[in-house]
């Protein structure tokens, strides 16, 4: 089941090793060829085992967790389960799929305006051009140079390939390379206090998370953080409006405020000083940049697509994008037509795991005080699901989640946590942007 992947959780993020678990039968839920269950398993468990670790280092008491897999499976295809005013979301615009090219095939992801934008102008094409005049464009062009006529206009567009073609590829040593998650101490250093009003069921109460992120990984780790008691302020730029869905999707246990980083020096400078986590989804790069760095002591947490070394570490990339270039696609579809995983679960394990490595990366700070980074990418979580042994192509229809494991607010249903001891979350997505960028809480502390 998930047993090796939290092994390799802890043993590439040098913590001490978590007792032994009871894995559930999952039935047919998750079902696919590549072993799908034990990755999202595997994250939730790496996940609550990191909890019960904090839980030890700040005196709080233990709670016993069980893994549920119909809320699993429920969390993990969150997307498929919303409702709003009754009616499913569309999860990918006209332009986000599978097409067809001169020599295979590609996908592309275009569900943000300017990622539309920017793809149909790689393909030379007016802002409003149908999507059937894009489709005959992308079939006269060979899949390995839309892939890099995308990368220099800034779309996001990969040649799908098999197992063998993504392991010749330059940036497969350096997706794999590596641990899992990655907790490297910093020389940086800060004297924190502990909250004092932390409980076991909201170990994290007093902790304060900046939320930098988007789409779905880094906002599953937030809001994993937000279910344990942390306060966490989710921050967009105003230029860029999120897609509504996805906010009431992840939005969950968060406020949501909108500060352009690149003015609001004043605002930023005081709201990094009193964070005690930093999560970002940037490129590699991009926040240095902005002389966003960070602060001493803090715990800065990344995900990315392709990593953070190698040929395309500064690209664009989305689950569904990575699942195509690293083989899972060909590897899920049907003879000569890609496929893909029952669920985003690339997207959804790494936003587990990096929510994991941060609350090791607290729990260790409370002894040394030493800010740390904290990095997955989806990349290297794909590598270790193709590398794990198990694979089922005669697998049933994935099971679909039932009603017990939804919440309904008022227009909106969602899923419930993947946590079966939660019956919901803190509160539900709120209205985006309409938080103020500081803190909710003072919250009480001790001497650290």
């Amino acid at each position: 089941m998930g047993a090796r992947l939290v092994r390799d959780y802890e043993d590439g993020a040098g913590v001490a090793e978590s007792g032994p678990v009871d894995w559930p039968d999952p039935g047919s839920y998750l079902a696919a060829t590549l072993p799908v269950w034990g990755l999202a398993a595997g994250s939730i468990q790496a996940f609550l085992a990191a909890t019960d670790r904090y839980r030890q280092a700040t005196g709080t008491a233990p709670i016993r967790h069980r893994l549920d897999p119909a809320r699993i499976a429920a969390s993990f295809t969150s997307d498929r389960l919303l409702r709003i005013d009754g009616a499913p979301i569309t999860a990918f615009a006209d332009l986000s799929g599978f097409f067809p090219t001169f020599d295979g095939w590609v996908r592309t992801h275009a569900n943000y305006p300017h990622h539309r934008a920017r793809l149909l102008d790689a393909l030379e094409l007016p802002a409003d051009a149908p999507v059937e005049q894009a489709e005959a464009r992308m079939a006269m062009i060979r899949a390995a140079d839309l892939e890099e006529l995308a990368a220099a206009r800034g779309a996001i567009v990969v040649q799908v390939r098999d197992e063998a073609q993504w392991r010749a590829h330059p940036q497969s040593g350096s997706a794999a390379a590596g641990p899992l998650v990655a907790l490297v101490p910093r020389a940086d250093r800060r004297r924190y206090t502990l909250p004092i009003s932390g409980t076991p069921y909201q170990p994290l109460q007093g902790v304060r998370v900046l939320d930098l992120t988007r789409v779905i990984a880094g906002p599953v780790a937030t809001r994993a953080l937000a279910l344990l008691g942390a306060e966490v302020l989710r921050v967009d730029p105003p230029h860029l409006p999120e897609i509504p869905w996805q906010f009431t999707d992840t939005g969950q246990g968060k406020h949501s405020a909108l500060l352009d980083l690149r003015t609001a020096d004043t605002q930023w400078e005081s709201l990094l000083d009193t964070a005690d986590v930093l999560v970002t989804g940037y490129r590699p790069g991009a926040l240095e940049r902005l002389g966003l760095a960070g602060r001493p002591g803090l715990i800065h947490a990344r995900v990315s697509a392709w990593g953070f070394t190698g040929p395309w570490a500064g690209r664009r990339g989305f689950d569904s994008i990575v699942q195509a270039a690293t083989g899972v696609a060909v590897i899920e579809g049907a003879s000569a037509i890609p496929g893909a995983l029952p669920a985003q679960a690339l997207d959804h394990a790494s936003g587990y795991l990096l929510a994991a490595g941060v609350v090791d990366a607290l729990a260790a700070r409370t002894a040394d005080g030493l800010g740390r980074d904290v990095r997955v990418s989806l990349a290297r979580t794909a590598t270790w699901l193709l590398s794990e042994r198990g694979r089922t192509p005669d697998h049933p229809a994935p099971a679909v989640p039932g009603s017990g494991t939804t919440v309904t607010h008022g227009r909106v249903v969602t899923a419930a946590p993947a946590l079966a001891e939660f019956p919901d979350y803190p509160f539900p997505a709120g209205g985006y942007g309409r938080a103020e960028p500081r803190w909710t809480e003072t919250p009480e502390r001790r001497p650290g």
